[in-house]
């Protein structure tokens, strides 16, 4: 399970059906009082509490159009933890700058990716293992624009054979619905992709939603609102852990 912080304006805010206007700052059972926001409070949290040790970061900021919340990004780096962050990478210098930031996977997002050719710059300018490319639906629908085109698969396809070594997939739509993730289209890919990591958020509301996930093969779930208001505790991801590692429990 990876635990999501949603950026904006230095604040951690609570994602729902991809209406970023209407986001509004997280308050969580994780945090005393509820942290309002507080981003580095929340990935504390999600460190000491849920024992997890890699985030993803989107910058909501930056996917609007704006500037990058580096200095940011660099404080969630210098926790213990790693960092998986979209901030509407498109060249091999903005991709360059996040890795200085200390971020490990850098995401190139479907939403704000021009062409394949600029993917396949980035992932040769880091290392296709440090690029991780997210496809980004809305009702199952790719948010691409010309010249990207296709069905969700072929999308995934052509990412990775750009040199995006991770998928994610991400339909907005779902984000914060507790609906769950569209089950046929991550089980196709990986049947698909079987070598590539494969990641899945939006929707994501309980244990059993998690359970699924991991018997279709995926490597990793994103998961925010089911954190924060407790439908997903510390004692579910412990047990998932110990599903996945028998050993760990010896």
């Amino acid at each position: 399970m990876i635990p999501v912080l949603d950026l904006r304006a230095g604040r951690a805010v609570l994602a729902r059906g991809g209406r970023r206007d209407a986001y509004a700052p997280v308050h969580s059972r994780l945090v005393a009082g509820g942290a309002g926001g507080d981003p580095l409070a929340l990935a504390r949290a999600y460190h000491d509490i849920l024992d997890c040790d890699e985030w993803y970061v989107a910058d909501l900021d930056a996917l609007a159009g704006g500037a990058v919340q580096h200095a940011l990004l660099r404080a969630l780096a210098g926790l213990e933890g790693r960092l998986l962050a979209d901030a509407a990478v498109t060249t091999p210098e903005r991709a360059r700058e996040l890795v200085a930031d200390g971020v490990a996977h850098v995401v190139v997002g479907l939403e704000t990716l021009p062409s394949f050719d600029a993917l396949a710059l980035v992932a040769r300018a880091i290392g296709p293992g440090r690029v991780a490319f997210s496809l980004d639906l809305r009702d199952g629908a790719p948010l691409a624009e010309a010249p990207i085109s296709g069905r969700p698969l072929e999308v995934a396809r052509a990412a990775v054979a750009s040199g995006a070594g991770a998928v994610i997939v991400l339909d907005l739509a779902r984000v914060g619905s507790g609906r769950g993730v569209d089950l046929a289209l991550v089980e196709a890919l990986r049947r698909d992709l079987p070598h590539v990591e494969l990641f899945a958020g939006g929707g994501i509301g309980t244990v059993r939603d998690l359970q699924r996930l991991a018997d279709a093969g995926l490597d990793g779930a994103l998961v925010a609102t089911a954190l924060h208001d407790g439908r997903i505790t510390r004692d579910d991801v412990a047990a998932m852990r110990r599903a996945d590692h028998p050993s760990d429990s010896r």
